[in-house]
């Protein structure tokens, strides 16, 4: 028979979608009978304090509360780049071409899936979509440019509009290469990437992994706008080779303009633009405290944010970027002061979730299946069910798994399925008919923490996974509601 040793359950695992390991607080439990065996505590008595069960194992107290199975956490930490800045939406880096916008901490749940564009290709691997967004901003890229090719190329008429629509492609075509460059420095490192995404705000390369070392990270800031300024050398360059008045030079000089501002907005020194990243980089080698660097950055962006915001419009208005003050009008001044609070309201919100990325980086380790585990109770398949809850709430068992004669685990009874089971039904229901059988994703070591554990759960979403000992001793079962109350706990936490 093998034993199932269960020490110091906690009797609330704790769960959340984005932020950190809870650290747990030390309780402990009886151990567990095993076919008339009974087991030793396990080691490890840390855990969750004790609050009143979702779910009690007790013949008279299972409340009748029925959840959806949930996919584990995906955390990623996202490194995004935007026209207007980084855009949170996410684990992993996410990386913007025109305003990169940092680790996001988007909800893994509201980021769309892989199917939430147009796949476009694979470059390097990694598979590209666009957002329907993107045609949103395309097709006002290519009224706003064509209303100022009217001036430049009177003679076009209404083809200026199919030249137009060229150029919103083109500049996107741009902001893919600067989402490449980071994909290409990521897989350069062996740094996972999910996806790269172009949507309303620019391009958005999903990096699964933070990089180890201030240097690293240092380089994957800045080889996209290193790209959007050679991109912009590459357009200089082309219209030296043709007549600035034709069709191809308006073209190529609107590219380079173009590429040069999403390079200078991108090379801000405030998260989280690729400039901040630059910059927590810098700080992160000084210090050696990764966390000193994102607070600094973060809180320069929040200036940034603030600077955009008052100090767009003004200059604007004043004609600084080239127009007259004859052209500004009304309608302009309230277009300049909505894109400035878009710009200023990313910026601001990817500093923010910066900060909180930051903190779940640095309670991560704090998540250990070990501390977040159920008490379980083994039973075999004809067990019925109210026996099996008696058995469960006698030993101060959460959880009810269910093995074969020699003691090997077979299945989980599903927490929801117990809720669903009326009580006068219980003792005619055999706990097999209510188990998930195990596949080997749904087996989970007790030593796995952290990045480790998260990747594991989201590799095979399910409700609960078995958790065993290095041995293969069964150790318990893990909720995925536990794993995300204990996301919400460390980011309640104040950061250190």
């Amino acid at each position: 028979m093998k034993s199932l040793a269960r020490e110091g359950e906690s009797e609330e695992g704790a769960t959340a979608r984005g932020a950190a390991s809870a650290s747990a607080a030390p309780g402990t439990g009886p151990g567990l009978v095993v076919m008339d065996k009974t087991l030793r505590p396990a080691a490890d008595s840390a855990r969750i304090p004790s609050t009143t069960s979702t779910l009690a194992l007790h013949d008279r107290s299972i409340t009748p509360r029925y959840r959806e199975p949930r996919p584990a956490p995906n955390v990623h930490l996202h490194h995004t780049e935007s026209i207007a800045g980084r855009n949170p939406p996410d684990s992993t880096e996410r990386r913007k071409a025109v305003a990169d916008t940092d680790e996001t901490g988007e909800r893994a749940d509201k980021r769309s899936g892989p199917g939430g564009g147009i796949l476009m290709g694979r470059p390097f691997g990694v598979p590209v979509y666009v957002s329907p967004s993107w045609f949103l901003v395309a097709a006002l890229i290519t009224w706003v440019f064509g209303d100022q090719l009217d001036r430049v190329l009177p003679d076009l008429g209404p083809a200026r509009y199919l030249v137009s629509l060229f150029f919103a492609v083109a500049f996107y075509a741009s902001v893919l290469v600067h989402e490449l460059a980071h994909t290409v420095a990521a897989l350069r490192f062996k740094l996972p990437v999910r996806r790269i995404q172009l949507q309303f705000f620019g391009g958005v390369s999903e990096i699964e992994k933070e990089s180890e070392t201030p240097g690293r990270e240092f380089v994957l800031a800045f080889v996209g706008p290193l790209l959007s300024i050679l991109l912009a050398g590459a357009f200089y360059l082309g219209m030296e080779l043709v007549d600035p008045a034709t069709v191809p030079g308006v073209l190529l000089a609107g590219l380079m303009i173009s590429n040069l501002l999403v390079a200078a907005f991108n090379l801000l020194p405030g998260l989280p633009l690729d400039g901040g990243r630059m910059l927590r980089a810098v700080i992160w080698g000084i210090t050696g405290k990764p966390m000193t660097g994102t607070v600094a950055a973060a809180w320069v962006g929040r200036g940034l944010a603030v600077a955009v915001l008052i100090g767009l419009p003004m200059i604007t208005h004043t004609g600084v970027l080239g127009a007259g003050t004859d052209d500004i009008g009304g309608m302009n001044t309230v277009m300049d002061a909505l894109l400035a609070a878009i710009l200023a309201a990313i910026i601001w919100t990817g500093a923010g979730n910066s900060l909180r990325m930051a903190r779940l980086r640095e309670h991560l380790p704090e998540l250990r299946a070990r501390t977040l585990t159920r008490r379980a109770v083994p039973v075999e398949n004809a067990t019925p069910l109210s026996e099996a809850l008696r058995r469960a709430n006698a030993h101060g068992a959460r959880a009810i798994v269910v093995v074969d004669g020699h003691g090997d685990p077979l299945s989980i009874v599903r927490e929801s399925a117990i809720a669903s089971v009326p009580e006068h039904r219980r003792p005619w229901v055999a706990v097999s008919t209510l188990a998930q059988e195990l596949t080997d994703g749904m087996k989970v070591s007790a030593e796995l923490s952290g990045e480790e554990l998260l990747d594991h759960l989201r590799a095979t979403p399910a409700t609960e996974y078995l958790v065993l000992e290095p041995s293969g001793e069964i150790y318990g079962v893990l909720s995925t509601l536990d794993v995300e109350k204990a996301f919400v706990k460390a980011m309640a936490r104040p950061q250190s």
